[in-house]
């Protein structure tokens, strides 16, 4: 099979969809890897390391669509990268359709086929492709929290660990996931005073356990997460429902009730944020401020740390992309059931009940 990576074009993403040595597994399983110049470079592989491990290189991302049967991305396709596509070939990337109604369109007149990253499932029911970017994205809120705390930031001007004498930042999470667990692992780690809040009495007794008394747990209900809030320097969003809208758990009359220069970093923005007041941001203009409140709401967290999200990325990427490129997406999807459940569109048509619920559309799964 011909396996086409090209150069991601979203604002400030620099993550590629292979890195040498996956093309190097592909190329000596006998498939072809076809990478458009530059893909690289943003994680510092150039074209000479890819040509090394065996790929060709494409002068133009036209050449890679037309060329390519499997398309191996990060990013959603962006307008002109639908345009390219065409029925019969294979997209495999992340999506996140339902927050994003006009890239669906897009990819069901296209006809292609689309594997969704974020709605491929394990068997234990993980999300083996999407726990990476945020594991990545759990830490880098922390992060990026502290320094919109700062003052010069417009925040708070609070340090996140404080210091003796001094008390420390609240943080509060909303979601005990892969990247709620990530961010309270690092807040935890710079001695701020961390709530985790959660439906699942089961998982606050595991964070629990894994933290002790360093960490405090909660139960979410509204009340909950109105008096959490309101005292809060940073809330972190953390909640994920796969491959569905997330849901708006801070509204925006609890945001009036926040301290001015406080901070909202909404992770959950890819699937629509769970803030009311969220909109996706870029790396350009990451934040923006409502009732006082700065918000970083930026769609491609772990696009600012490109190196080690594409190494995290495709270590977890590579096994399917190998399935995909030896059985063919049918051949695939019936030896592992968990892979077709990563299918979103097929044929101009959306094939995954929950995105399709999301963006109000019918479904029609493939049986």
């Amino acid at each position: 099979m011909r396996i086409g990576v090209p150069r991601e074009i979203k604002v400030h993403e620099y993550r590629v969809g292979l890195v040498p040595a996956g093309v190097r597994e592909l190329t000596a399983a006998g498939h072809e890897v076809l990478i458009e110049t530059g893909a690289g470079l943003g994680i510092g592989v150039d074209d000479a390391q890819f040509r090394a491990a065996g790929a060709a290189i494409a002068g133009r991302a036209a050449e890679v669509f037309e060329r390519a049967d499997l398309l191996v991305k990060v990013k959603e396709p962006q307008p002109a990268e639908c345009e390219m596509l065409r029925p019969g070939q294979v997209l495999f990337t992340y999506l996140h359709l339902a927050a994003d109604p006009a890239q669906a369109r897009g990819l069901m007149k296209s006809g292609a086929t689309a594997i969704a990253y974020e709605t491929v499932t394990a068997p234990n029911g993980s999300l083996p492709l999407l726990t990476p970017m945020s594991e990545v994205a759990g830490r880098m809120s922390i992060q990026v929290g502290a320094a919109s705390l700062q003052k010069a930031n417009g925040g708070f001007g609070v340090l996140l660990g404080g210091v003796p004498g001094v008390p420390p930042a609240k943080v509060v999470v909303l979601g005990g996931g892969v990247s709620g667990t990530h961010a309270a692992e690092m807040a935890v780690g710079l001695r701020a005073d961390v709530t985790v809040v959660d439906r699942s009495v089961d998982r606050l007794r595991e964070l629990s356990a894994m933290f002790g008394s360093s960490l405090r747990t909660a139960y979410s209900t509204i009340e909950t997460i109105e008096q959490l809030v309101r005292d809060a320097d940073l809330v972190i969003g953390a909640v994920l429902v796969a491959g569905a809208a997330a849901p708006k758990l801070v509204t925006r009359a609890m945001v009036k009730t926040m301290k001015p220069g406080a901070v909202l970093v909404d992770i959950s923005i890819d699937q629509g944020g769970c803030f009311e007041t969220s909109h996706p941001t870029t790396h350009a203009e990451p934040t923006f401020v409502v009732d006082g409140v700065i918000h970083y709401c930026v769609a491609n967290m772990p696009g600012a740390v490109p190196r080690t999200s594409t190494l995290a990325l495709t270590n977890a990427t590579l096994p399917y992309v190998r399935a995909l490129a030896d059985l063919g997406w049918q051949g695939a999807f019936q030896r592992d059931r968990g892979l077709a459940a990563g299918l979103n569109v097929h044929a101009g048509q959306i094939t995954h009940e929950v995105v399709a619920r999301a963006l109000d559309l019918p479904a029609h799964p493939l049986r």
